[in-house]
């Protein structure tokens, strides 16, 4: 977590070349692409992923596997991406005033992104035959993200048997794409309002001062409810059960709400500090500061904490006893789906460097590499980076859980002829 503040007030290189709204759409891409290869290395180490999140089947032996129509997909949105770049390199050659006046382009994609989601198979059935059938077969798969999207949008959360892990990873993914929302919202203010472009300088004050920040807490707040709305759930299960003193009671739903409800204040401390007036009225610029790097030092941990011992299920941060067990490598599980155990080390440590990119800031040499537009960039797809690995060991975790017996101290839910599950860890 860290903040995006105000850049240089000229285009520089970097922008000239990736404007703002084809930087937002090059990430929104990836994350289809990254996606796809989520599906098809788990369905490769046995994990069904589809059957998780309660997706359903394929009808058909012949019909193409859930990776496959979402490369599929990821082709067709890639496609029109890269000549729409093409041709906007062509037609500006890198001058400032050329990529301010041809800012439709971009916009352009970004409209046609969208109607690729969101408009029926039939409107696109040229495109279909173009692609071997490529977005027909991907449908079912855009009606069902759509329908997901709907539902978490506003913190809503299915119930076990209707696709809660589903709920919980879109969730997720949308909090690593908490500033990739703000841009897209930056870049269509700057189309929209009047003396501005939206391949200029990204003017992240656009819409006041105070909506940029708004939205990229949005989807803390969605994670936020949802951790709530499962404690509510096991409260209720455990009043139907008769308040069994065997049973959790919901509390670590609570300290994962905490977890998303301290992102709040680097959000609200990292909007402070581009407001130069706020400064000096408050607790004066060093304060401000210090009191930011506790914040994001305190959101970085908590939520590195909470990857490793409670979403991967793994022993780093259990007892000595635990994380010694013979039956598994040291600080890990019993069970690796990724064999060599080196490789869950090597990502643990990943994990906790990327989470503390903001750290950048502290270093004399690199602390200006956030203010630059190719800084902000490269943070954002890391970001990404880092919840495409998340992905995979917190889909392995709850395969075990389903199909090997929950984790320690877990609490299973949903299946109402075994246990309920509402005090799951997510």
């Amino acid at each position: 977590m860290d903040d995006d503040p105000a850049v240089e007030p000229e285009l520089d290189t970097f922008s000239l070349l990736l404007p703002l709204p084809y930087r937002v759409a090059l990430i929104i891409v990836l994350g289809v692409w990254a996606w796809g290869a989520n599906l098809q290395y788990l369905s490769q180490l046995g994990i069904d992923v589809p059957a998780l999140i309660r997706y359903p089947s394929r009808t058909s032996h012949t019909a193409p596997t859930h990776a496959l129509s979402t490369h599929r997909l990821a082709i067709l949105l890639t496609l029109p991406l890269l000549a729409s770049l093409l041709l906007f390199w062509t037609l500006t050659q890198l001058s400032p005033s050329l990529v301010l006046r041809y800012e439709l382009l971009p916009a352009s994609y970004l409209l046609l992104l969208l109607i690729l989601f969101v408009l029926p198979t039939g409107s696109f059935r040229w495109l279909g035959s173009l692609s071997n059938g490529a977005y027909k077969l991907s449908h079912t798969g855009r009606y069902r993200t759509l329908a997901v999207l709907k539902r978490v949008s506003v913190g809503g959360l299915a119930e076990p048997q209707d696709g809660r892990f589903g709920d919980i990873l879109m969730a997720d993914v949308l909090t690593s794409y908490a500033k990739v929302l703000g841009d897209l919202f930056v870049a269509l203010c700057m189309f929209f309002a009047s003396g501005k472009s939206s391949t200029g300088m990204p003017d992240r004050g656009c819409g006041g001062r105070v909506l940029v920040p708004l939205i990229i807490a949005v989807p803390s707040v969605i994670r936020l409810r949802q951790c709530l709305i499962e404690f509510l759930r096991v409260r209720e299960s455990n009043r139907k059960m008769g308040d069994d003193p065997t049973r959790g009671w919901g509390g670590q739903h609570l300290a994962n709400a905490a977890k998303y409800a301290s992102a709040f204040p680097v959000i609200i401390l990292s909007a402070l500090q581009r407001e130069k007036m706020a400064r000096g009225d408050w607790i004066g610029e060093v304060g401000l500061y210090r009191l930011w790097v506790f914040s994001v030092f305190l959101n970085s941990l908590y939520s590195f904490y909470w990857d490793v011992a409670k979403d991967w299920d793994l022993t780093l941060f259990s007892s000595e006893n635990e994380r010694s067990d013979p039956e598994h490598a040291w600080g890990l599980r019993r069970i690796l789906y990724f064999r060599n155990p080196i490789f869950y080390y090597f990502v643990i440590g990943l994990d906790l460097v990327l989470r503390c990119t903001w750290s950048l800031k502290l270093s004399p040499h690199l602390d200006h590499f956030n203010d630059l537009e190719g800084g902000i960039f490269t943070i954002e797809v890391l970001e990404v980076f880092r919840r495409w690995v998340w992905v995979f060991f917190r889909v392995e975790a709850e395969w075990l859980r389903n199909n090997r017996g929950p984790a320690p101290d877990d609490v299973l839910l949903g299946d109402i002829h075994r246990r309920d599950d509402e005090d799951r860890i997510d």
